[in-house]
């Protein structure tokens, strides 16, 4: 069965922790003890949660020497944005429907109250 990488990508980004973990590393690759020092969490807790990403393909994790660093890895987020971006399309479509609605009725509005002056 292949793996459905939209479910599990979405699945990982779902905890706010892994989330403020990318937001890191979008500033550039930090090692695990980086990562772990805004968080009450120890550090195999944080490598639980980076394993979580690293199978979802949302980060990478090198090794130098005895430095690990961690890296954010675009691919399946941008998948993810693309996604959610053809459900932005709807929704813009569907405020501009509302948004003529509303100016339909602004002027009908104004015509009754022009007419009833």
């Amino acid at each position: 069965m292949a793996t459905d990488h939209l479910s599990v990508t979405f699945a990982a980004l779902a905890d706010p922790t892994r989330r403020a973990i990318l937001a890191r590393l979008a500033q550039g690759e930090a090692s695990v003890t980086e990562l772990a020092k805004p968080f009450d969490l120890s550090l195999p807790g944080v490598s639980k949660h980076l394993k979580v990403l690293q199978r979802a393909g949302l980060i990478r994790q090198s090794r130098n020497a005895q430095w690990r660093p961690c890296r954010l890895d675009g691919t399946r987020l941008k998948d993810a944005a693309d996604w959610v971006g053809d459900y932005r399309r709807f929704w813009d479509e569907s405020f501009e429907r509302l948004d003529d609605v509303l100016q339909d009725l602004i002027q009908e509005e104004k015509k009754n109250d022009r007419e009833g002056s």
